[in-house]
């Protein structure tokens, strides 16, 4: 079956999607060449908004109209993970009593790009790496940098360089 376009008086075949109303609904309708382009001519999304409305939509749409959360609110990314990663239950005095042997760790690929990302030498000595990391924190964090995505971004990727040494240097404490 063939559909016809369905502007009027058109019995050419529509085979064009145009929006039939502004909210980004699955609603079309079908147009043939000719009408579909006059459509777009004529085409304004923000017809009937004030500057207040545009605005709003536009900012809106940095975000893909999904709700943002500030960065101290409970459930943001960062917050939970910093949580995780800064709440070291490797106190500084069970640390340095049952972790003697540091030239006996074995570093993984892993470990060794973690030290790299963190800017590190490969082995030193776990006060050394959680000093560089809050100092890090610091300069990558969000706040500090206007909520740039490209420092986000680069401090996930600290902090994930951070857990990943957490954790090698937690499972050669508890061997």
């Amino acid at each position: 079956m063939e559909n016809i376009c369905n502007w009027d008086n058109c019995s050419e075949k529509g085979q064009y999607k145009a929006p039939v109303e502004k909210d980004n609904s699955k609603k079309y309708m079908l147009l043939c060449l000719k009408h579909v382009k006059e459509f777009n001519k004529n085409w304004n999304y923000f017809s009937g908004m004030n500057d207040a409305e545009v605005c709003e939509f536009i900012k809106s749409d940095m975000t893909w109209h999904k709700p943002t959360q500030g960065f101290s609110s409970s459930d943001n990314f960062f917050k939970i993970l910093w949580k995780t990663t800064l709440a070291d239950e490797l106190s500084r005095s069970n640390f340095k009593h049952q972790f003697k042997q540091y030239n006996q760790v074995k570093f993984s690929q892993n470990d060794i790009k973690a030290f790299s990302i963190l800017g590190l030498s490969v082995g030193l000595k776990w006060e050394y790496i959680q000093k560089k990391f809050k100092k890090l924190v610091k300069k990558f964090h969000p706040d500090m940098n206007l909520g740039n995505k490209k420092y986000e971004d680069k401090l996930k990727v600290i902090t994930f360089a951070y857990t990943q040494l957490k954790n090698t240097y937690r499972i050669n404490i508890d061997t």
